[in-house]
């Protein structure tokens, strides 16, 4: 993990401390504190975003905010060299990095269908035999739906349940997509693209960019996806009128064998933006397959190994930088304040009981 640059003198409140943890130069620093609000107290806060989670998916203390229904899972990293070209991280240099994951779903609520949401999501942690760490959380969708966090916090008020039906009202929902045209390319790429039949069949994306930087110190603007040797397939009518079948279906896969992906690094050109998150690369972008992905076994968050990491994108090994994409450091901001609020709870509540049917604790 890097060691973060230091901010420059100003007053310390809780939530800056926190939003700073994982910033790796200076202008991150002042995107975390941003975010956390300490420095714009009028604007929008960590603890704002974290509530709009809340109130959309009701109180589940001890869970995740986002993503609180999933798995861990556990595997290697299997490099083979291409990409040291790009990068001088440790993970890309040929040989075999351990990683532990977690497979979910959005939403903050751990008893809500596996078809509740289209899209399915894969975090990973590469630990490097120098200890250094690289941190990635990946989406089943290529690109995001708003470009800035003060967008998605109007997105998650937009999505907020109607005391009446229980359900989001599709007039407040049509008028932040009217007011924010950057959301269609997503919405756009999931009408044309069936949700998965498994974990094990899907890609995910990093969404985000990142930087790679070489040995010489040469920076290169990348994304990256995990693309699985099993073939795709939609998911089936059966899938739809079942609640859990994503995590038994991974069981089952994984009692007949380890289950790959490949790590393909897109390089963007020069005329690539790097800080929009709802605008897609061109396809014929130079792609690098960095090596494979394997994951072998897999365990329930009640007690595996995936159950008190946080995701952070940010925590990164030297070689891998932030872009400026300002997503990114709200990322980091939220689930740290996430960490903090689900561990206080159990702390607190010892007793705290999370059944299997309902999701795995996170």
């Amino acid at each position: 993990m890097k060691i973060p640059s230091s901010p420059p003198p100003a007053p310390i409140c809780v939530p800056c401390r926190l939003a700073a943890i994982g910033a790796v130069v200076l202008a991150m620093a002042g995107g975390f504190a941003y975010v956390a609000g300490c420095l714009t107290p009028h604007r929008l806060t960590t603890h704002r975003i974290i509530g709009a989670f809340e109130a959309d998916n009701g109180p589940h203390p001890g869970f995740r905010r986002n993503h609180a229904k999933g798995v861990c899972v556990s595997g290697y990293f299997d490099s083979n060299g291409n990409a040291a070209a790009l990068s001088s991280a440790g993970v890309f240099a040929a040989g075999r990095t351990p990683v532990i994951g977690r497979f979910a779903i959005p939403g903050g609520n751990p008893s809500a269908a596996d078809t509740s949401v289209p899209i399915r999501s894969l975090a990973l942690v590469f630990t490097q035999h120098d200890g250094e760490q690289w941190r990635t959380g990946m989406n089943s969708v290529p690109l995001f739906a708003v470009r800035t966090p003060e967008q998605f916090y109007q997105q998650l008020v937009a999505a907020k349940p109607d005391p009446a039906t229980g359900k989001p009202n599709p007039a407040t929902l049509k008028a932040f997509y009217a007011a924010n045209p950057e959301t269609q390319p997503l919405q756009a790429w999931v009408k044309g693209h069936p949700p998965s039949s498994s974990f094990a069949n899907g890609s995910y994306y990093s969404v985000n960019a990142f930087r790679f930087v070489d040995a010489k110190g040469e920076v290169h603007a990348v994304r990256w996806a995990m693309v699985p040797e099993t073939p795709f397939t939609p998911v089936t009518d059966a899938q739809k009128a079942a609640k859990n079948f994503l995590d038994a279906d991974l069981d089952q896969r994984l009692q007949s064998g380890p289950l790959r992906w490949h790590l393909i690094v897109t390089v963007a050109a020069l005329t690539d933006p790097t800080n929009d998150a709802t605008h897609m690369w061109p396809n014929d972008r130079q792609q690098i397959d960095a090596g494979t992905l394997v994951i072998d076994h897999e365990t329930a968050q009640d007690d595996g190994p995936c159950r008190d990491i946080t995701f952070d994108p940010t925590v990164l090994p030297a070689g891998i930088e932030t872009s400026d994409d300002p997503l990114l450091a709200a990322r980091s901001a939220a689930y740290s304040l996430s960490y903090n609020r689900r561990t206080r709870e159990e702390a607190l509540n010892p007793n705290l009981h999370h059944p299997q049917q309902d999701g795995d604790r996170s």
